[in-house]
């Protein structure tokens, strides 16, 4: 591992995933595996050798058993992770049409965790904290995941650990209007902010990547297929997309933004961060799953060597 004794936490909502390769319609077999963006990102930066915890909330049923099973086969602390008994873990159902055009339901209103509050992130964020990592995702679960997820900010930020925060707009969950007026305050708590392009004007009031004093002091802007770029002070860089066969790009965000942390929790600069972020996302959409193909060290480097590139 990574890091010394500190760790990274993974705040969020971790579901069980069914995913069907045809129509839920005509029957078609179901698989089952576990979702989240947090714990997507989770699992990416364990695979990359880094301490990570994951905090959040499951039922206390099967599908919270096969959750907390998962993390903690991918090394991945979860000694954070609540289960309610009161409410159920949350299902994603996964629909996938082609390499990427995905359809997919949700069964998440009220699940446990939606319900993840203030206490809970008090209690996970006592161990030393090296960074933290949440997305947009869950303060569109419940007001409660909203103002636990303010005070986890305020909380890693006092503690002199990096905040990061990935936009991860879903329209399933709220309107743009509610995660705008929901995500702006959560900026001044955050360190490194990633976005996709389409997602910069929920942030920013002009559309564009705006650094300011009080704001974020790193942004990350991906475009799928495209690339990224990343703004850090004055620098501006960007980074094309390796190019690789895509047979699953859902959960290609969270692998880049795994790569990239990694990058800049092992001190690199923001080149290196970019091409380590492409990297993984490029391994990550080459093969099925959200978080199934995330790549180790050494795989990591079997692709760079293999794409002439270098792994810092």
């Amino acid at each position: 591992m990574t890091g010394g004794d500190a760790r990274v936490v993974c705040l969020g909502e971790a579901m069980v995933s069914l995913r069907c390769q045809g129509r839920l319609r005509l029957g078609d077999p179901l698989t089952t595996s576990v979702a989240g963006a947090e714990s997507n990102v989770a699992i990416g930066l364990a695979r990359l050798g880094h301490a990570v915890s994951f905090v959040g909330a499951v039922g206390m049923d099967e599908l919270g058993g096969l959750v907390v099973r998962t993390l903690r086969a991918e090394v991945v602390d979860v000694a954070g992770v609540h289960y309610d008994p009161d409410r159920a873990t949350g299902v994603m159902f996964r629909e996938q049409r082609t390499s990427d055009v995905v359809h997919v339901d949700y069964v998440r209103a009220g699940s446990a965790g939606s319900a993840i509050d203030e206490d809970l992130v008090t209690a996970a964020l006592t161990s030393p904290l090296a960074a933290l990592h949440v997305s947009g995702i869950t303060p569109a679960l419940s007001p409660t995941a909203a103002r636990a997820t303010a005070a986890a900010l305020r909380a890693a930020r006092a503690r002199g650990a990096v905040t990061s925060l990935d936009v991860n707009y879903r329209s399933r969950l709220w309107s743009r209007a509610d995660a705008s007026a929901a995500l702006t305050p959560l900026l001044a708590d955050v360190d490194v902010l990633f976005a996709s392009g389409d997602e910069l004007a929920l942030v920013f009031s002009r559309g564009a990547v705006s650094l300011v004093d009080g704001g974020p002091g790193e942004v990350v802007v991906t475009h799928g297929a495209k690339g990224a770029e990343a703004w850090d002070g004055s620098a501006h860089l960007e980074r094309p997309a390796a190019q690789v066969h895509a047979v699953d790009v859902v959960g290609a965000g969270d692998a880049f933004v795994a790569g990239y942390l990694s990058a800049r929790l092992d001190g690199l600069d923001v080149a290196a961060r970019l091409e380590r972020g492409t990297a993984v996302a490029a391994v990550a959409v080459s093969t099925q799953g959200d978080w199934e193909g995330l790549p180790t060290r050494a795989e990591l480097a079997a692709f760079a060597g293999d794409h002439g590139g270098t792994l810092r």
